[in-house]
């Protein structure tokens, strides 16, 4: 199905209403080929058919299908590789010293956002397990959220092909954390039940969230404008301990989200604390 003139336009605002992604016009071919094959399964012969079905029809499984489709679900074990080292270099054991001094010395509340089909919270778990080795006493919990339900089914499943398995830098730790099963690989138990998944669209409040000793927000605000990202990046904020932590991509930065959002660099990882305001930044 071929976009006519004037329905780009509507596709994008769609779009933007449900997931709050901004397409630009030369994302037409996208529309295209992702979007198309829905409309003409609904039943409608044009865009501007789905348009007026998901905006008036109230059809939440349509919608849903729309928000699969669209948003962009690539990830990868351990992906950009930095993070996961000021993870377990800088923010975890900073974290657990906090912790210490609040006489909450074995407690870890960790948020993996926008999780796609779980790898990062999964390597999350493993780079605690990895650290802390003997999990007897601790009270850690992973939670990582999607706003596609596809992909948090596929999360919460935790088993993964041997094409998912080999996208990875760190393959001596895949081996050690993951065992054959049919269908590809499980996660093994150990990291498994620290991570817990659920729906969750960033545009919508965060109610019941957090506290978080640290946030992973990466990849993610780039698809949104401006003045959205700034609001999401706030609100993420308000879900940390005064001690926490905030991850975003290597592509991101949160310069212009107010003077809570100071960038720091730790293992070539840019992180942030927006609980602990510089002096002179208040």
């Amino acid at each position: 199905m071929q976009l006519r003139p004037g329905e780009l336009q509507l596709m994008q605002q769609l779009v933007r209403q449900l997931a709050g992604v901004s397409l630009d016009d030369s994302k037409g071919y996208l529309v295209e080929a992702r979007l198309g094959p829905i409309a003409e399964r609904s039943g409608c012969t044009n865009f501007n058919e789905l348009y007026f079905k998901l905006r008036y029809g109230g059809e939440k499984v349509l919608e849903q299908q729309v928000v699969d489709a669209i948003t962009t679900h690539e990830t990868n074990f351990f992906r950009d590789g930095a993070p996961y080292d000021a993870l377990q270099f800088k923010l975890l054991p900073e974290v657990i010293d906090a912790r210490e001094r609040q006489g909450q010395p074995k407690k870890l509340r960790i948020w993996s956002a926008a999780c796609s089909t779980g790898q990062e919270p999964y390597c999350i778990g493993i780079v605690v397990h990895e650290l802390l080795r003997d999990l007897k006493g601790w009270d850690v919990q992973i939670l990582g959220t999607d706003i596609s339900k596809g992909t948090i089914e596929i999360a919460e499943r935790g088993v993964f092909a041997d094409h998912e398995m080999a996208r990875t830098a760190r393959p001596q730790l895949m081996s050690k954390y993951f065992t054959r099963v049919d269908g590809g690989h499980r996660v093994v138990d150990a990291v498994r039940k620290m991570v817990t998944f659920r729906q969750l669209n960033l545009l919508q409040p965060m109610h019941g969230l957090g506290p978080f000793d640290i946030v992973f927000l990466r990849n993610v605000l780039i698809y949104f404008e401006s003045e959205v990202r700034k609001d999401i990046a706030r609100r993420v904020a308000e879900t940390l301990l005064p001690h926490g932590w905030l991850v975003v991509g290597a592509s991101e930065n949160l310069l212009d989200a107010g003077p809570r959002f100071v960038p720091q660099t730790h293992c070539r990882a840019t992180v942030y604390q927006p609980g602990l305001v510089p002096a002179g930044k208040r």
